[in-house]
């Protein structure tokens, strides 16, 4: 017990005279580092020089830590960048392909504004609603009807031909039959020989051509048209070409784009 009094005694002093040095060393440093002098800036570079290399595994976590938060900081920027690309990327692909569908529909008006009609034929212009066919029957429904004069039978055209007949009317609709339906036959002729022959469907992309008065006159590439008979179908729309199977058979290459029908032309049988 006495032993632990005497080292309490001891140490209490050296402790005190430990502090006085440090807070000593630590007002002389601050007055060297105050002094503006030639010589104390000697005294400063070479405490500097000698000291602060070494601290430099003191800095290091310090150091390193503040480079991850840099690092962290610049990768949510970039985080950001790249959905608000993502976001920009996504609208501009929508914009193309409402684009392409506008540039698309443009397309079949001016196919339609281009083809050259008998300027005593009337017709309707109609949008392609949907395709209500299946595997045996070929049709489509136009957004025209009864409303505005449309009868059974008529014909109706794309940009460049023939596309069918009129096959069933509602008020607001109206069914179109496609050539390429096997319940689908109409009168044409063979130009320019002028023979008469009947377009029939066998739901293939390419009609047969029966019933010729003489095929010794057609050729393949000779153009086909309405004949007129029956009195339906306007004579002289185009209906496509003539082309022969691997087996001789005669066939028609439609000159309509039926894979891409949205607006259609149903022309009068009778002009007004």
């Amino acid at each position: 017990m006495a032993r632990d009094s005497y080292d309490d005694s001891y140490s209490r002093p050296v402790r005190r005279l430990l502090l006085a040095v440090l807070v000593l060393f630590l007002l002389t440093l601050v007055l060297i580092w105050r002094i503006d002098n030639p010589r104390v800036e000697r005294i400063r570079a070479a405490i500097i020089d000698r000291y602060v290399p070494n601290m430099e595994w003191v800095m290091a976590p310090v150091t390193g830590i503040a480079r991850m938060a840099e690092d962290f900081q610049s990768y949510a920027r970039l985080f950001e960048q790249n959905q608000e690309l993502r976001r920009e990327l996504q609208q501009m692909r929508a914009w193309r392909e409402a684009a392409l569908q506008l540039e698309q529909e443009n397309a079949r008006l001016l196919d339609l504004n281009r083809v050259q009609l008998d300027p005593e034929l009337t017709y309707v212009t109609g949008i392609v609603l949907a395709d209500s066919g299946s595997p045996f029957r070929r049709s489509v429904l136009l957004n025209v009807g009864a409303r505005d004069g449309i009868l059974d039978g008529w014909a109706t055209m794309d940009g460049l031909g023939v596309v069918g007949r009129i096959s069933g009317v509602g008020n607001r609709t109206a069914r179109v039959l496609l050539l390429t339906d096997a319940a689908s036959s109409i009168p044409v002729t063979i130009m320019p020989s002028g023979q008469h022959a009947l377009l029939m469907g066998d739901n293939t992309a390419t009609p047969i051509l029966d019933f010729i008065d003489d095929d010794q006159d057609v050729a393949a590439a000779d153009r086909i048209v309405t004949s007129g008979d029956g009195g339906l179908f306007p004579p002289g729309l185009l209906v496509g070409q003539v082309v022969f199977t691997s087996d001789g058979q005669m066939r028609a290459r439609l000159s309509a784009d039926l894979r891409r029908l949205n607006f259609m032309r149903v022309m009068r049988s009778h002009p007004g």
